[in-house]
This record gives structure tokens, sequence and C-alpha cells, in this order.
């Protein structure tokens, strides 16, 4: 399973690193240590609280939200495969984005929870870059 430093974690949930050092801190997202001593966070964590911290924004601002429409880099927080399709969420920032492509696709690329990706976006359509 892939894990994130905390720079990379702030970066993926859109916050910066002093606030997603706090929130560890707080044990509000679990951290281990690597043999050099830094801290990480397990993909799978990261992607569960990752929703949890979008959920809570879009709960204090529910305003309308405007955003570029090209690139949305984030984390996978769900993958559901079907016999033939697949559905493919990621949670950029406070943005989650759905894409539907074949359960092929998603096999052959790799996508699992926990890993960072980018959703590009073309009119109704959500693409998938596994980073």
């Amino acid at each position: 399973m892939q894990s994130y430093t905390i720079g990379q974690a702030a970066r993926l949930l859109g916050v910066s690193p002093d606030t997603a050092r706090r929130w560890a801190d707080a044990g509000r997202v679990a951290t281990h240590r690597d043999e050099g001593g830094r801290r990480l966070v397990d993909g799978r964590d990261l992607a569960a609280f990752a929703v949890e911290v979008a959920q809570g924004v879009a709960e204090e601002d529910e305003g309308a939200r405007t955003s570029v429409r090209n690139a949305f880099p984030g984390i996978v927080t769900a993958v559901k495969l079907g016999d033939v399709a697949a559905q493919v969420e990621i949670q950029a920032g406070p943005h989650r984005l759905v894409s539907l492509l074949t359960r092929e696709a998603v096999e052959e690329l790799g996508i699992e929870v926990g890993m960072r990706a980018t959703a590009r976006v073309k009119a109704t359509n959500v693409h998938i870059d596994p980073s």
C-alpha cells in the first residue's frame, strides 16, 4: 500500500503542511514513521480522511463552488468494479470527482483506493491519470 509524507498528504488535501501536522498530532489521521523517521500516512487512511474533510467543508460552505475545469490532482477514495464497468472516485481538495470507465481499464492502470491520481475533466467526461 502506498504511503504519503505529511507534505504530500497536505497537498492532496489542499491544506498547508502545518495543518496536516496538527491534524496528525490531534489523532484525526493515523501516521507511522519510516526507517528515516519521517511521519507517513497510509493511503487508505488518507483516502478516508479526505472524504471526511471534504464533507466537513461542504457542510460549512453551502455556496456554489467553481473551479478550473481541467486537472484535479487528488487521491482515489473508492473503486467499484462491476462485470464490465467500473466507477472510480477521486477526492481532490474539496472536490469529489467520479469517473465511469471499463473494468479492464481500471485493472490495466492498477487503480486502487489510496493511490494518487489526477482527474481530467472535459465537458461531462472525467478521465483518470494514475500518478
